[in-house]
């Protein structure tokens, strides 16, 4: 036993060796950089076939993780704060709501015929952890090998990932006629990734891989249109749909690659300062099938204040989730193989956001808030902030 242990030893580290004299560090793209950090193993399992089929659907699990959030993190509501409604008595138009609304989930308002809205919104998000695995401390492990009845693997290679993104949106909206709105948001997003492979056999430490690579260009174009069915004062019911364009390189992480077209259906309930608003859709086209709903409650904290909580949920249909999956090496008697693959399973996830809604001056719009996951699938981060500024131009 001890003589095949050394001998698989001995073949890990020449491989060990060879992998970190690769160009490894140099910059690349983010999908390379991935791939090169999943499939560079030195645990000798006895089955390549395996080994290979493993890192690659991590591989993809990752990158599915890191195309879903960055194409179904909620983006700030592209409709103005303000909203109007002709008054016919006077002839002119006049506050529908004194609440500046929601920071993500719609409300069944419109903003009025000939209403014209710009928002420009930052975010910033590092994430973590990835399905309650953190990425960033050293314990992610892909690989490992483990006496059979021990708890613990002697050998066991982990993996550190540091994921960043920053996304600068623009958005407009325009009120076509009283009841309907057309809007468009476009992203530009800078991902950034970092990380290494280490092997730790028996307690010391073997560097096998480090890479790095960034990228920064176009999103996924948001397209939004929304139609008023039914309104009674700040209250009603709304139709709508949201079509994400494939604008974004997905081999660099900016995009998902496919069109996502979700119809949906807004309801709000305004009495005094006060008002509870939900929305619903299912997404019929895209990578990733998804229902995706949400709710909001606003208060109006004074003439220029809006305070307002959200919870957003996603329930994937076939979203995936990393799951370790425990086979006997086939050459070594008595050694169990340790692999990190990736498995098509439902998964659900649920968003909560905080903040505030300030005019700051005239039609200027301030909105602050900071969403955190309290589900664990997926690709998480502790907490994820958004500053927009919003202004809007009257008739």
């Amino acid at each position: 036993m001890r003589r095949s242990l050394l001998a698989a030893r001995i073949a890990s580290l020449t491989g060990a060796v060879l992998t970190v004299a690769a160009p490894a560090a140099a910059q690349q793209r983010i999908i390379d950089a991935l791939s090169f950090l999943l499939t560079n193993r030195s645990i000798v399992t006895g089955d390549f076939a395996r080994d290979e089929q493993a890192a690659l659907s991590t591989r993809d699990t990752i990158i599915r993780f890191v195309q879903t959030e960055l194409t179904t993190l909620p983006v700030s509501s592209p409709a103005g704060g303000f909203t109007y409604r002709l008054n016919p008595a006077l002839g002119t138009d006049e506050r529908s709501s004194e609440s500046f609304g929601p920071f993500f989930i719609q409300r069944s308002l419109t903003g009025g015929q000939g209403e014209v809205a710009f928002a420009v919104s930052y975010r910033s998000v590092s994430f973590d952890h990835i399905d309650g695995r953190s990425l960033t401390t050293g314990t992610l492990v892909a690989t490992a090998s483990r006496l059979r009845g021990d708890a613990q693997p002697f050998d066991a290679e982990t993996l550190t990932l540091h994921l960043e993104t920053q996304t600068l949106t623009a958005a407009a909206t325009y009120g076509v006629t009283d009841r309907l709105d057309i809007s468009a948001a476009v992203p530009i997003v800078t991902v950034k990734m970092r990380g290494e492979r280490v092997d730790t056999y028996r307690g010391q430490a073997f560097p096998q891989a480090a890479a790095q690579a960034s990228a920064s260009g176009l999103g996924d174009v948001l397209l939004v249109v929304k139609y008023n069915v039914v309104r009674s004062g700040g209250s009603g019911v709304a139709i709508g749909a949201n079509a994400t364009l494939p604008t974004g390189d997905e081999q660099d992480l900016l995009g998902a690659g496919e069109v996502s077209i979700v119809p949906r259906v807004i309801g709000s309930f305004e009495q005094n300062r006060l008002a509870v608003h939900g929305e619903g859709g299912v997404v019929l086209t895209g990578p990733t099938r998804y229902l995706d709903y949400g709710t909001a409650v606003t208060f109006v904290a004074g003439s220029r204040w809006t305070v307002a909580t959200e919870l957003i949920g996603r329930r994937f249909t076939s979203g995936g989730r990393l799951t370790d999956v425990v086979e006997p090496n086939p050459r070594l008697v008595g050694i169990d193989t340790i692999r990190l693959v990736g498995a098509e399973q439902p998964t659900t996830r649920l968003l909560v956001v905080g903040g505030v809604r300030c005019n700051v001056s005239g039609r200027w719009l301030l909105s602050i808030n900071a969403m955190r996951s309290i589900t664990s699938a997926g690709l998480t981060a502790s907490w994820v902030p958004t500053v927009t500024l919003d202004y809007s131009f009257g008739r």
